[in-house]
């Protein structure tokens, strides 16, 4: 009360929201979790996830006023905050490390990206994605259910948990599983994938990991790099949304040419995913999507 009383008379566009403004949130979710290590109940509610997420930008808010009203600098004035895009929720896939999800929940973090993480999806329980969201506190979800995962969730079910999260849209990080149709069209165009080759080369079942860039060299094409597109009902033939170039060298190794790309792949996913949260991508007569730049929504990239 405390709080919201004072940025109530440094601003009137600023609110710092009270306990009573998270009555009559759900607790429920379906099951399975990969628990964390300490379980906590906390954890694991998406409601709390999230109100925790918008506890922290609006402390951001709060800090911006007290500034204002202090007459420090400021790049960012109550009619700023009215006009930018809320927060976006993200759930991200991964199958493995998870180095392109770490990227973007850092980006979150820093505020590079306007959105959350708010729930890891993975095949696979003990990869290291999931360990790294154990440990940051981000719920992590089994999917599909398989027999290495018997506890793994349907589709249906899936469906369910990212709508008690409020998902606005899903990263793809290194999901080797085709996502099922029920998904694609509960999110149309909210799907993202990225690709390590210049799609649509060197795409489709089978290619991935270190598979591409092996095919890549041996094909003897002079340039590789990474691939955001959109995700539709098939492997990697999505509408393509961004691409960065890397040249491949006389004598590269597979895995000389993967480091390069990666470092590639996550600048790459964080400029994008950014793009997504601001609302800055838009889709041509021709259905082809395109990102407004963030400084001048007349210039593309």
């Amino acid at each position: 009360m405390v709080a919201q009383s004072l940025c109530l008379k440094l601003s009137p566009n600023v609110s710092v929201p009270l306990l009573n403004d998270f009555k009559g949130l759900s607790y429920g979710l379906v099951t399975p979790f990969v628990q964390p290590t300490k379980w906590d109940p906390i954890v694991a509610s998406p409601t709390h996830y999230q109100a925790s997420c918008r506890l922290r930008y609006n402390a951001r808010h709060f800090l911006l006023a007290m500034a204002a009203h202090k007459g420090e600098d400021s790049n960012t004035n109550s009619r700023d905050l009215e006009l930018k895009p809320r927060r976006k929720n993200l759930a991200v896939f991964v199958s493995g490390g998870g180095s392109n999800f770490k990227s973007i929940h850092l980006a979150t973090l820093n505020g590079a990206i306007l959105g959350d993480v708010v729930v890891l999806v993975t095949n696979k329980r003990d990869c290291g994605g999931a360990a790294y969201a154990r440990e940051n506190g981000i719920p992590v979800v089994l999917f599909p259910r398989s027999k290495e995962e018997p506890e793994g969730l349907s589709a249906d079910d899936l469906i369910t948990v990212l709508r008690k999260f409020k998902v606005d849209f899903t990263l793809l990080a290194g999901y080797l599983k085709l996502i099922p149709v029920e998904l694609v069209r509960e999110y149309p165009k909210r799907i993202l994938n990225i690709h390590p080759a210049l799609l649509p080369a060197f795409g489709g079942k089978g290619y991935y990991g270190m598979k591409v860039h092996k095919a890549v060299i041996a094909s003897g094409a002079r340039y590789s790099g990474p691939t955001i597109h959109f995700v539709n009902e098939q492997y990697d033939t999505g509408k393509i949304l961004a691409q960065r170039v890397v040249p491949v060298r006389a004598f590269d190794t597979p895995e000389e040419l993967a480091a390069r790309v990666l470092l590639e792949e996550h600048s790459l996913y964080v400029d994008v995913a950014a793009a997504l949260c601001e609302d800055r991508i838009i889709w041509r007569n021709d259905g082809v999507p395109i990102i407004q730049t963030k400084e001048d929504p007349n210039q593309y990239c």
